[in-house]
């Protein structure tokens, strides 16, 4: 009997002892959670597919048309709760422009507007942040259109973090600022038979994206 009961505990403790190794050689088959705070800033990648950037302007005073960049990138890093931490920077093409009309988006492509062919992107290059006030922010930065550098203000909004289907973090954020249009060479313009402008100065771009965390 005592020697049955020797037999057990060598092979109970070399089961274990076994266990123990692998789970030390293979972190992952550990059932921890794995921790995901970060002290520093982290880079995200950009979701394309859940993600817009909009721009509204005036027509003829009366009504708005609003448009797309169908084609654009981005980079990001922040810290996950820490939004004065946040840094971008995002280029998007001129010739993915999408108002749903075509003549109207060629238009905006030639020289007139944004001059595709000479100058094939636009882009912004973050600053800072300031003005942090629980989700909400704003994100400083130099917006480049047609060569033409100018400083914005984008007033910004967190909306939520979530895991997503494939465990990665993710974060949602809307942001969205106010140009004159001519500050940056986009000056052509129309006077109906009224006397009004056909095309408002006031142009309003809209940021609405999705960012996956890049190191977990």
């Amino acid at each position: 009997m005592t020697q049955r009961l020797s037999v057990a505990t060598a092979i109970l403790s070399l089961l274990l002892f076994s266990g123990f190794a692998f789970l030390q050689t293979n972190p992952a088959a550990s059932t921890e959670e794995v921790d995901i705070r970060s002290d520093e800033p982290v880079a995200w990648t950009l979701d394309e597919a859940h993600s817009e950037v909009r721009f509204r302007v005036r027509h003829l005073a009366i009504s708005s048309v609003t448009g797309f960049f169908r084609d654009f990138d981005a980079s990001v890093t922040m810290t996950p709760d820490d939004l004065s931490t946040l840094s971008a920077s995002a280029n998007a093409r001129i010739q993915s422009i999408d108002t749903g009309n075509t003549d109207r988006d060629d238009h905006l492509r030639s020289p007139d507007f944004f001059d595709a062919e000479r100058f094939p992107e636009m882009s912004f290059e973050s600053t800072g942040v300031s003005d942090v006030n629980g989700e909400a922010f704003t994100l400083n930065g130099r917006l480049t259109i047609r060569d033409v550098t100018r400083t914005v203000s984008f007033d910004g909004t967190m909306i939520g973090t979530a895991v997503g289907p494939k465990g990665k973090q993710r974060a949602a954020i809307a942001a969205e600022t106010v140009i004159n249009r001519k500050d940056f060479g986009l000056t052509w313009n129309k006077l109906t038979e009224a006397g009004g402008v056909i095309v408002g100065d006031d142009v309003t771009i809209e940021l609405d994206v999705q960012l996956v965390r890049a190191d977990v």
